[in-house]
């Protein structure tokens, strides 16, 4: 199919078939359809002009997103040979913002190769995006929240997803072969069942390294809090998470990963999802404190709860966080029932008692390089601390409301100091609680 024939002829084919995912992405069943059957039909009266066009490309995914000020009626086709994707925007406006799209597209973009977009209609604008190779697509749309407007969110993942278990695999290989930290015996005393999800190693080995997962907070659409100076929350974060990472990775029989590793949103489950594949040892969620007062201040350690929270201020930050999946955007209707089932079902007991006495060490460490906004582990229901079998704790390293806090964020040396205040406090609690033992993943 020529050029045109994507901007003037979508509906027409020579012949074969499309192969499209009509349910979840990990849970599908596939149909054979013809090219010109559209997906996701969706109908809307008084349809506004395109006030942006943004793209997120990771590895992970990438996401296109597309925001008026009223619903975006939208039609999604898939071609191949070679593969494309084709949406038709109705009732919309060729923005100047929509134009530049094309501009967009990033040489390292692991799906997008190019877009392109005209007129398949007075009334319609069609964007083809040429793909680098065949994917899995997800169309959804969004409701007006946290000064968005109405946004049409189309997410391409690739046919296999990305396993986190075997990036890590390989991350450790490539050290290795770099000449870094072979892997230590475990320091564990104690002997436990595997994880119901830990597959055995080949070698039948019990070695170890304890794993650590790293949570930057927030991401793509979702840039957390925003400080006076136009500090980004989701960028301080990252930063932090890979001055950490490389701490402990640089620790004998250590080793650490992230669940977002550039500016892309993560939804929160999908985080406790990563750590639960690579049997994390700890969960350490990272983010940056914002209050209406700019004189709050301070670092502060949280764990879950199953009880309520333990303040009115724990209270509000963590119905705040839970928000993040909202103004990230995540499609409600690929959501994992059995992850929800799991959360919901399996005791946190033991869990919570482990994270308090984590949260504790790494509060002693951050206390010691900058002020605490409590002097205790607080508690309350965070989404992302549910992973019913790893200790998990948010640590809000400074308020980024306050401007003198906001300065330390901004800094890499204090950036560097946040992260070597945390590992030290990760450091002491495993040499007075190691894990327990269990089969090697690497």
């Amino acid at each position: 199919m020529s050029d045109g024939d994507d901007l003037e002829h979508g509906r027409h084919r020579r012949g074969g078939a499309v192969r499209v995912s009509l349910t979840r992405r990990r849970a599908c069943q596939w149909l054979l359809l013809p090219a010109a059957q559209l997906l996701v039909p969706s109908v809307w009266a008084g349809a506004g002009r395109i006030a942006s066009a943004r793209l997120w490309p990771a590895q992970e995914y990438t996401r296109l997103i597309l925001e008026g000020p009223a619903p975006i009626p939208h039609q999604l086709t898939m071609l191949g040979d070679p593969p494309r994707v084709v949406l038709d925007l109705e009732g919309v406006d060729l923005a100047s913002d929509l134009q530049q799209l094309p501009y967009r597209v990033q040489p390292s973009d692991p799906y997008i190769a190019g877009i392109r977009f005209g007129r398949k209609a007075p009334d319609i604008v069609r964007l083809v995006i040429d793909l680098r190779a065949a994917v899995e697509p997800q169309l959804f749309a969004l409701q007006p929240i946290a000064g968005f407007g109405h946004r049409v969110v189309l997410d391409l993942y690739p046919l296999q997803p990305l396993d986190p278990l075997m990036a890590l695999l390989e991350e450790n290989r490539t050290a290795s072969a770099n000449g870094g930290q072979p892997t230590g015996e475990r320091t564990a005393a104690r002997a436990a069942e595997p994880r119901p999800d830990a597959k055995p190693d080949p070698r039948g080995s019990r070695r170890q390294k304890i794993t650590i997962a790293l949570d930057p907070g927030h991401g793509g659409e979702d840039p957390g809090a925003i400080g006076r100076r136009g500090t980004y929350e989701k960028h301080v974060a990252l930063a932090i998470a890979r001055k950490l990472k490389a701490m402990i990775d640089a620790e004998p029989g250590m080793r650490a990963t992230l669940t977002r590793d550039a500016d892309y949103f993560v939804p929160l489950a999908a985080r406790v999802q990563k750590a639960r594949r690579v049997q994390a040892d700890l969960f350490v969620s990272i983010h940056a404190d914002a209050f209406k007062i700019p004189t709050a201040r301070g670092s502060s350690v949280f764990a879950l709860s199953e009880n309520g929270a333990t303040s009115a201020a724990a209270k509000w930050l963590a119905q705040k966080e839970n928000a993040a999946d909202l103004i990230g955007g995540v499609n409600l209707d690929g959501r994992d029932p059995l992850l929800a089932r799991t959360l919901l079902d399996l005791s946190q007991a033991r869990q919570i008692n482990d994270s308090l006495i984590v949260g504790r060490h790494v509060l002693e460490g951050i206390g010691s390089m900058n002020a605490l906004h409590k002097t205790e582990v607080e508690q309350a229901g965070f989404a992302v601390l549910k992973a019913p079998d790893i200790p998990s704790i948010l640590v809000e390293t400074a308020f980024i409301s306050n401007p003198d806090e906001e300065l330390k964020l901004r800094s890499d040396r204090h950036q560097a100091k946040f992260a070597e205040s945390m590992r030290d406090g990760i450091k002491r609690y495993f040499a007075k609680s190691p894990p327990l033992a269990r089969p090697s993943t690497g």
